[in-house]
């Protein structure tokens, strides 16, 4: 039996080609991607194919487009074995970590991949990325789903969505997975590292959850900067800040009252870290100390684009009945390491 894969295309730059007259890349009828890649016939699966009417730049795509594919794959999850979203590169980990959240207790592949050339050029990477997304998602074992988490697939890589960040804007290998292991690589053979794949818990039920709040800011801080303007912010429930090493920031009065202030406000602050790998450990330094006393929420190695997504779905959520700060540092599909430590 032929498993059933729907593929959602999104837009970004896997869906252009060039205009040779204009030397401009154009969006092509991605309806008629089997005439781009013949090879797709090959595969033993058999794949359905719901472009979005206007495909978007990945620059354009947030919480409305997250809740228009999650809905859509809540719609189609009984008809499909696995789903295959195509996504432009920048803002793929935003939305792999999203879907992550608002697809609870899936068991079925949801596969993102895109490309850093056009399916139409000669060097492409796009046909690679789509053929070996196609398999991934359309893996079974004694008919139970092999991957049941949403996955980011790039240049040979099967990588845990909402772990991910993009890395290079220039080589193939665009993503890291820097806290978590990768599930698996394409080779000669589809390897998958089975230990390492998330399983929802038994008997619970998949649904769709699009809650998404976006009374939640981001904030990098830089040597020098005057953090007091956060504090003219209004609106904001969550302050994502993210600091220095494992957990530092500069010890100035100013720096303390505007914190202090912010949480009097009833404002959540988490911290998550510059560093790509690694994360958050209060009290290794002292001048991490002022988040354990404002009562601040460590984000221990949750990548900014997972803690960003996840924020905006826990926030004012009605389907949760935990406080934020519980739920938050709470590993819900993968996204972190309770016990973290450095």
């Amino acid at each position: 039996m032929k498993r059933k894969v729907l593929v959602i295309y999104t837009g970004g730059t896997i869906g252009m080609e060039k205009n040779y007259e204009t030397g401009s890349l154009q969006a092509f009828d991605f309806e008629n991607i089997f005439s781009k890649i013949p090879e797709m016939k090959l595969i033993e699966c058999e794949v359905s194919v719901y472009p979005f009417k206007n495909p978007l730049d990945s620059s354009d795509m947030g919480p409305n487009e997250w809740k228009i594919i999650a809905n859509h794959i809540g719609e189609n999850y009984d008809h499909y074995d696995g789903f295959l979203i195509l996504h432009g590169t920048d803002t793929m980990s935003y939305t792999a970590s999203a879907l992550s959240f608002m697809l609870k207790n899936l068991r079925k592949p949801v596969i993102l991949t895109g490309s850093q050339l056009p399916i139409g050029d000669l060097r492409t990477d796009a046909k690679e990325n789509l053929l070996t997304s196609l398999y991934y998602a359309s893996l079974y074992e004694n008919d139970e789903a092999v991957i049941q988490e949403v996955a980011i697939y790039f240049e040979y890589k099967l990588l845990r969505g909402n772990r991910t960040l993009k890395y290079s804007a220039e080589f193939f290998d665009a993503y890291r997975s820097p806290n978590y292991p990768v599930l698996g690589q394409s080779g000669v053979h589809l390897n998958i590292e089975k230990d390492f794949l998330h399983r929802p818990k038994s008997g619970a039920k998949f649904e769709v959850d699009d809650h998404v709040s976006q009374n939640v800011l981001f904030w990098r801080i830089f040597p020098g900067m005057h953090l007091e303007h956060i504090a003219e912010i209004p609106d904001m429930k969550v302050l994502i800040l993210q600091v220095f090493g494992s957990g530092t920031i500069f010890s100035t009065e100013k720096t303390r009252k505007t914190l202090e202030l912010l949480r009097k406000r009833g404002t959540e602050i988490v911290v998550v870290s510059q560093c790509i790998s690694g994360g958050i450990s209060f009290g290794k330094y002292s001048n991490s100390n002022i988040f354990r006393e404002i009562g601040a929420i460590s984000g221990h190695d949750i990548t900014a684009e997972s803690a960003i997504t996840k924020a905006m779905h826990l926030l004012d959520n009605p389907k949760y009945k935990e406080s934020f700060p519980e739920l938050l540092v709470r590993d819900l599909c993968g996204e972190i390491t309770e016990k973290f430590e450095i």
